[in-house]
């Protein structure tokens, strides 16, 4: 059964974290389409803003500036989140398949193996929440953004929505908390059982 337990959570715990990465570095956080025209479709994400032509499909980015440069408080707060939150996510899914028990790795020790299993579940449980605070913050930020310029006409022929790349980063940090409540409760009380 625990086993079963661990390769549950490393399978939650990858695809999360790729799902965590893939958000962090995409360039979909916010899509804006005008509605009137219908001729572009615009992303922007944490690194750069991309254009694309509906017509011919061209697409054309722009890079922020330097990274040392001053950016809105949405963007640096998401970023350092979501980059700490990739770095958790790697670091628990060393450690979790370093304690797997078909790893020759401290075999004649399963405490520390046990011990592996506890430090992974806690990185991905700070993970998760930093990488859920980043991409809630963002989200709101742009939600109350949008909602300050509707009481004065501006920029309402554009329609605003939450990229894909935003609800990676949700879904991403959704999953390592399961991964991480996995870790932490299913496999104790298998553990336990034993």
């Amino acid at each position: 059964m625990a086993v079963a337990l661990q390769l549950v959570s490393f399978s939650v715990a990858l695809l999360s974290t790729v799902f965590l990465g893939a958000a962090t570095w995409s360039d979909c956080w916010i899509v804006n389409a005008d509605d009137s025209l219908e001729v572009s479709h615009k992303c922007q994400g944490l690194w750069r803003k991309c254009v694309t032509n509906v017509q011919d499909g061209i697409k054309t980015c722009d890079q922020y500036d330097s990274i040392l440069a001053e950016h809105p408080m949405k963007i640096v707060v998401t970023r350092a989140l979501l980059i700490t939150a990739d770095m958790l996510s790697g670091s628990a899914l060393v450690l979790l398949v370093a304690g797997f028990d078909c790893i020759k790795f401290f075999q004649d020790e399963p405490q520390i193996k046990q011990k592996m299993h506890y430090a992974s579940g806690l990185a991905l449980g700070i993970g998760s929440v930093l990488g859920l605070v980043g991409s809630l913050w963002y989200a709101v930020n742009v939600y109350m953004e949008r909602a300050a310029l509707v009481p004065h006409n501006i920029f309402l022929d554009a329609h605003q929505d939450f990229g894909w790349s935003c609800w990676l980063g949700l879904i991403g940090s959704a999953g390592n908390f399961a991964a991480c409540i996995i870790l932490s409760c299913c496999l104790h009380c298998s553990s336990s059982g034993q």
